[in-house]
């Protein structure tokens, strides 16, 4: 758990959030949930970390290979052409449209589909498999963060200037979501992965892991606008505010279920996703082989 410390309003200043700490409790509830076979193909597919040639970026247990696609962005031109797809920025003011924010394949719900191909397909060499296995256990994280499913033409929320509580300076809309808010939420008591998970009960736990890729783009397009544009500021197609809004206690808690549960439907669906390609080669869209 990242080091963090508690301000006298209550609101957690974090080191580290969902950079690390949400991405991390994504691919440990999936590794959790995930059939038996499947995590003894992960163990397998993540001995192979030497392949990758990213030896300050380690893929040796599941917390850190899920923050490994961010962890290569510093290594320049190696892994720059990934860098558009962690996000799918669909207007939230109008008609859902996914393929208008997904030109060439270029977003996270395309990469998702993409990954999960390479990861099925045995064929591929044991190096790009791991990587498609990084990319994909990254991006489903990605994608249950609002702000990288839906924004309103300002860059998932960057250009949004808002205040976490007290905390202000350069925050805005989406690191509040990318950060503040993740970590808060997902280390309230009971917090972390294990708790996360059994707070949804075995019999509700299908029912959130199905869907398609598609279904669950909408369904954090949806909560961009429903949660994280309207509590900060009303309304979320109105003007854009002048000043500097706020989020403030009341709405933090208010966000924290709504942020817990897509958290632990990311590390369900993620599940599903790795048990089909690694068990049965099959990726979403396709047939079993």
């Amino acid at each position: 758990m990242p080091c963090r410390a508690r301000r006298a309003d209550h609101l957690f200043v974090p080191a580290a959030a969902w950079w690390e700490y949400g991405h991390e409790t994504v691919g440990r509830i999936a590794f959790e949930a995930a059939r038996p076979e499947t995590r003894a193909a992960l163990r397998k597919l993540m001995a192979q970390g030497r392949l990758l040639e990213t030896p300050d970026c380690s893929v040796a247990t599941i917390e850190k290979l899920s923050y490994w696609p961010d962890c290569v962005k510093p290594l320049a031109e190696r892994f720059s052409y990934a860098s558009p797809w962690h996000y799918q920025n669909v207007d939230i003011c109008k008609p859902f449209d996914l393929k208008a924010a997904c030109k060439d394949g270029n977003c996270v719900s395309a990469q998702i589909e993409r990954q999960s191909r390479l990861l099925a397909d045995r064929t591929v060499p044991t190096r790009e498999r791991l990587m498609a296995l990084a990319f994909l256990v990254h991006f489903v994280g990605d994608l249950h963060n609002p702000m990288h499913a839906g924004d309103r033409g300002d860059r998932g929320g960057n250009d949004v200037k808002a205040n976490y509580g007290r905390v202000g300076g350069r925050t805005n809309l989406h690191s509040i979501w990318d950060g503040y808010l993740a970590e808060r939420a997902i280390s309230t008591p009971p917090g972390g992965a294990h708790a996360l998970l059994a707070s949804i009960p075995s019999s509700e736990r299908p029912a959130l892991a199905a869907g398609t890729v598609e279904d669950w783009s909408r369904e954090q397009w949806e909560s961009a606008r429903k949660f994280a544009y309207a509590s900060l500021v009303g309304d979320p197609c109105g003007a854009k505010p002048e000043a500097r809004p706020t989020l403030d206690e009341p709405d933090v808690r208010a966000l924290i279920p709504e942020l817990r549960r897509g958290v632990v439907a990311g590390g369900l669906r993620l599940a599903r996703l790795l048990d089909d390609a690694l068990l049965h080669g099959k990726a979403p869209g396709q047939r079993d082989r």
